[in-house]
């Protein structure tokens, strides 16, 4: 499982063309999902997601979580984060689970999310999405389940 965090100051989603959600300051979070990707990983992410210190304390220091500093967070469906552009000009998404896996692991991770955070918005699995969001730093980490679990199951 793949995720791309951005620290924001609020995002605003639409799918197909109709208002989804908003959140204000914390994160907004691309969530990719393997084809061998499991709950283990959906569990591994969110846990790590929840406690990286990339918002500032008292000092200006990047020593708080999402947790910390009561943030909201925003989470939406990215296949397109196993792109393979290796050969060729046009990436193929082969990696990327089936979509009835991806959504069934997408909404377990949302769950999961609400477990550690007081908001948490989200876009619609398979739609049209367009974001607006306000960028905090800008602060950007890529992250991959397999590297937190100590496993390669999507290289």
């Amino acid at each position: 499982m793949k995720a791309v965090l951005q620290r924001i100051k609020k995002a605003k989603i639409y799918a197909d063309g109709e208002f989804c959600s908003e959140i204000g300051f914390g994160l907004y979070i691309l969530l990719g999902v393997g084809k061998n990707d499991t709950k283990k990983d959906c569990e591994l992410l969110c846990e790590k997601i929840s406690k990286l210190r990339i918002f500032s304390d008292e000092n200006d220091k990047m020593n708080l979580s999402v947790k910390d500093v009561d943030g909201e967070v925003m989470i939406v469906s990215n296949f397109t984060l196993y792109a393979n552009y290796s050969h060729g000009n046009r990436p193929d998404y082969f990696k990327s689970a089936a979509p009835l896996e991806a959504n069934e692991l997408y909404e377990y991770f949302i769950s999961l999310m609400k477990e550690k955070v007081k908001n948490v918005g989200t876009g619609k699995f398979g739609a049209d999405m367009t974001t607006e969001l306000i960028t905090d730093g800008p602060v950007t980490i890529v992250m991959d389940s397999s590297v937190i679990g100590g496993n390669s199951n999507d290289t």
